[in-house]
């Protein structure tokens, strides 16, 4: 029974030493960098020129799909919003640029997950994912 006890005793202290708390992305991680568009939804992006993603001071957010987008981010949690986002607003000839930038732009305004692990940052939620690679530090 003594045994039982101090088994038990030892099982707790241990469980007590296990971090179940989550790491999550800090904006001075993203800050002065800038991201190119890998994939979406695991399939590979092809594009003429980079489809960028970049953050300046103060979470500032901006980059391109097919049109350009700038706005004042929030990351909490490991969730990033940018509730007054502003993008230009031309009809690209390319659907599917159309759709990334409809997808991008829902996105950003409703919450997305943001994981940055090494030089990849994922974008995600729980229908879509965006991956992008780390392309150099911006100013």
């Amino acid at each position: 029974m003594k045994m039982s006890a101090a088994l038990l005793a030892a099982g707790m202290l241990l469980a007590g030493c296990v971090s179940t708390s989550d790491v999550t992305t800090q904006p001075e991680q993203l800050q002065h960098h800038r991201f190119v568009l890998e994939s979406v939804n695991g399939k590979n992006v092809t594009s003429d020129k980079p489809l960028e993603l970049s953050f300046g001071e103060k979470m500032y957010v901006s980059g391109n799909m097919c049109n350009r987008f700038t706005g004042e981010g929030k990351l909490s949690d490991g969730e990033l919003k940018v509730k007054n986002l502003a993008m230009t607003r031309m009809l690209c000839t390319d659907p599917q640029m159309n759709q990334l930038d409809n997808l991008l732009s829902a996105m950003l305004h409703d919450g997305v997950q943001v994981d940055l692990t090494a030089n990849q940052l994922t974008l995600a939620t729980s229908h879509d994912s965006l991956v992008y690679n780390l392309a150099d530090l911006v100013n």
